[in-house]
Formats: C-alpha cells, structure tokens, sequence
C-alpha cells in the first residue's frame, strides 16, 4: 500500500456517488421509538481543524491529549498525530511518539489509559510492508508510549486490517479483507484464550453484507456496535444470540455516506465521527449527542486540572 485510500473499498478515495434518499430510510431502532432528529454539529478546535483531513479522534484519559488521524484533503498519506492539551488551550499537533516509517490510522486508547491499538504498514525486520496491520502499544511507568507490536496471526492477515477496537465483552473488533466473509470487507473479532493462541470469528450476516464494512465501535458497556460500511455509519444491538441487524443511523448523521471513524464518550452517550465536507474544507470532525447535551468531548483546558506543557 503507497496512497492510503480508503472507502468504499479503502483504494479508491471517498468519492463515491450515493443515492442519499436511501440513507434517511431508517433510523435508530428505539424502545421508545421516537425519531431522532438532532444533527451533528462541528467540533473544529484552533490547531486540531485544518484545511486536510482530520479523523478517527482518540482522547487520553491520563493526560488529556487528543490522538487523530490527519491526511491529505483526498484523504491519503495517513499520519497520527497527537495535540497536547495545554494552558492556553489545544496544541499544534505533532507526529505521535511511537510513529512508524509507514501509513498510520485508527488510533484507540483504552478507558485506563495503559495501551493504544492502531493501524501500519511501518517496517518490521528491515522489511517495508504492504498491508495494514493490527499494532498494540502500553504505556510505561513514567507516562510515556513503549514499543509497540504487532498483533500475531489469526488476528493479522495477508490482507488489509482496520479499526482495532476492544469491547467489554473481552473480544477485540477490527476490520479485515481476509478470505472466509460475507463480502469485499468484514467486520471480525479476536480473543486470545490462552497465552499465544488467538480466536478469530466474523460477526456473521446480521452486520456483514457482500459489500464493505470496515469499522466496528462497541459502546463501552457493550450493548451497541456502531459500523462504518459503503453508506456511513449504523448500529447493531446485542441480543442472547448475538447481534441484531444493522440499522442506518439515518440523516441526523449520515448526510453524504463518507462519515469514518467514529468513537463514543465514556458515558456512551456522545458519538464523535469524521465527515468529508469537500468545500471550503476536507475531513472534519462533529459531534452527535441524541440524548441530550453533555460536556464532552473534553474542555481544553480542562477547569480545575493543570494542563500539560
């Protein structure tokens, strides 16, 4: 891989025509059943907004920093980049500490703050590779990122991986193109049930089509899985035997279908994501709160908290 393209098969760009009348067809499947009709709105901090293409936002639980992706407006050339929070607000962003020499994305740090997932094609053994891998990185005593790994087969393939993401169910989610799914891309899962020895298993055809699917969100107490498919973003519920069939989150989200990258707040009730907005700028990132506002993503600074330097 040279470009980093990605959607709707991660070689050919965001450009893709869509027949928006589709995506407004459906809405969230709700208990209470009434419509959701709160819109996204921009989230476009000093520093972190620009005129490339911001996605796949990552919050540091221990020190308040924001990890993202920042490419190029057609979105290639992928690079996590870090803005640390300081005394006068969001820093101007720098490569992350543990870069690699190769195409970087979907950066996660887990709730305690002691290990961040991303993908690479960075060298392993002097040896430049291709396809995206599923990488892991824990933070040491003093605070700082160590060296990351790689993930070991099952979980990687000689094809592209995507989106790590572990649910609370103890599972890790991801992306892949590997043989053995329902379509182009799929949505799988790993666990490792002994020391060494990985489990992978896809998700079936409740969240899998012969299309493309290609990120998979578990809501931190693991009742919902937001996916990134051709068309944006839907949700799944869990259910006894296993999860329902995905529903588009319909216009209140999906306005083009490029929306990429989503996360949740650590309540589950806030969803940041990506857009492609294509004029004035590229990739930007929104927030969307159907519930009810709450503060979140973080204030920067951070009231009664000491910003970093």
């Amino acid at each position: 891989m040279t470009s980093g393209n990605r959607h709707p098969n991660r070689t050919t760009g965001w450009h893709l025509s869509l027949v928006l009348g589709l995506l407004g067809a459906s809405m969230i499947v709700r208990a209470t059943a009434a419509p959701i009709t709160t819109a996204a709105v921009p989230w476009t901090p000093p520093h972190i907004a620009s005129e490339l293409f911001e996605s796949h936002g990552a919050f540091d639980p221990e020190h308040g920093d924001f990890y993202f992706v920042r490419s190029s407006p057609s979105f290639r050339g992928w690079r996590i980049m870090v803005s640390h929070c300081n005394a006068d607000g969001w820093g101007t962003p720098v490569d992350a500490s543990f870069a690699g020499d190769g195409v970087e994305a979907d950066p996660f740090i887990t709730s305690d703050g002691k290990r961040l997932y991303f993908i690479s094609t960075r060298s392993t053994d002097g040896q430049k590779h291709k396809d995206l891998d599923i990488w892991e990185v824990d933070r040491g005593d003093e605070g700082n990122w160590g060296e990351p790994r790689r993930l070991p087969p099952p979980v990687n393939s000689r094809r592209q991986e995507w989106f790590p993401r572990p649910g609370a169910d103890g599972w890790l989610y991801f992306g892949s193109g590997r043989p053995g799914g329902f379509g182009k891309t799929d949505i799988w899962r790993a666990r490792e049930d002994r020391p060494g020895h990985w489990q992978v298993e896809n998700l079936g055809k409740a969240i899998n089509t012969p299309g493309d699917e290609y990120e998979p969100l578990p809501s931190p107490d693991g009742q919902r899985l937001i996916v990134m498919a051709d068309g944006g973003l839907y949700q799944s519920e869990r259910q006894e035997n296993g999860w329902s069939e995905r529903r588009s989150l319909g216009p209140a989200v999906n306005v083009n279908g490029s929306e990429i990258g989503a996360a949740f707040s650590p309540s589950g009730k806030s969803l940041l994501f990506s857009r492609d907005t294509k004029e004035p700028r590229s990739g930007e990132f929104y927030v969307w709160q159907p519930d009810g506002a709450e503060a979140w993503p973080p204030a920067c600074p951070a009231k009664g908290r000491v910003a970093s330097d």
